[in-house]
């Protein structure tokens, strides 16, 4: 088989020779590249190849089609909304991901993001380094808020349980599964659980379902003082109405570190104006530990279609 990484798994050059070699002992052939989101340029990196992986720099139709060789996508990230997934299915290829890679990376910066706004550490560091005091900064603790989840898959519950374990009343949103209620959390229709929740954090893939979820009516219900958490996908929330909703004191923090559009970011984007809002470059899945276990699960992810499996499918 002709495999072809497109870009960069963020491993060491080590780690990677260490899962290449193991592959071309098998008989098959590897090449890697760094990134490039030049469509031309991409169909011809790729257009001899069985195998393609990549992480998640977009992959369009006209890429794809352009393979005609290509049985298997081999997609390192979670999300695969960056892939055209449709065009893929109609040539019959078959897709995998990495699902569970980061669960512990993107749960604990959505923990960072809550108590940084929570303790308006931006603002405090910016006083300190200025010679100045915390005057009219006073924060406020997590423990005892009311969180609200929408989207309780793997990370969903894990932040779940990071919050519960500050002291936290967990209710999540019951319009994407048939979950019970259990002793962790409660599940309730949108409108209420927006109204009665002090953080509100996204944890959803992007579907139909879910893009702009959160929007000029969804955002009219949280309370002033609420604060919302977006490590889940840009097109979840309303990027004009949150912004909108920020400098007009409706909601009264935000962490975002995914956008409509991969960064970097047009530096007259909405919300890098926005007042008490924490912004991240797309970091959350990002950690030496997950960049590791991601690679793990992609290269299994190959040994197993080689023999015959599709694991991970999409």
């Amino acid at each position: 088989m002709n495999i072809v990484l497109l870009e960069s798994l963020s491993i060491s050059n080590d780690t990677l020779q260490k899962y290449i070699k193991n592959l071309e002992e098998k008989g098959h052939k590897f090449t890697f590249y760094e990134r490039n989101d030049d469509v031309n340029l991409q169909i011809e990196r790729a257009k001899d190849a069985d195998i393609l992986m990549l992480a998640n720099m977009p992959l369009k139709g006209e890429v794809i089609k352009a393979c005609k060789n290509l049985k298997y996508i081999n997609i390192a990230f979670t999300g695969v909304d960056h892939v055209d997934v449709k065009t893929a299915g109609e040539m019959g290829i078959k897709l995998s991901n990495a699902s569970g890679y980061s669960n512990d990376s993107v749960a604990e910066l959505t923990i960072c993001l809550m108590l940084s706004l929570l303790r308006n550490i931006p603002q405090v560091d910016a006083r300190c380094r200025a010679g100045k005091t915390k005057e009219g900064l006073v924060g406020c603790e997590l423990k005892g808020k009311t969180i609200g989840i929408i989207g309780t898959g793997a990370i969903g519950m894990t932040v779940a349980k990071l919050c519960h374990a500050f002291g936290c009343k967990i209710v999540a949103y019951n319009g994407f599964s048939n979950k019970e209620n259990s002793d962790l959390i409660t599940y309730l229709p949108l409108k209420e659980m927006l109204e009665i929740s002090d953080i509100v954090t996204l944890h959803c893939p992007l579907t139909e379902k879910s893009k702009n979820l959160i929007n000029k009516e969804t955002l009219s219900f949280m309370k002033k003082s609420a604060i919302l958490i977006n490590a889940a996908r840009g097109g979840v929330v309303d990027t004009e109405a949150l912004a909108d909703s920020l400098n007009n004191g409706k909601i009264s923090g935000a962490g975002i570190d995914v956008f409509e559009t991969e960064p970097p970011l047009d530096i007259n984007h909405p919300l890098l104006k926005t007042p008490n809002t924490i912004v991240t470059p797309h970091i959350a899945f990002a950690t030496k530990e997950s960049m590791e276990k991601r690679a793990e699960i992609v290269f299994e992810n190959i040994n197993q279609f080689l023999a015959g499996n599709h694991i991970n499918k999409v």
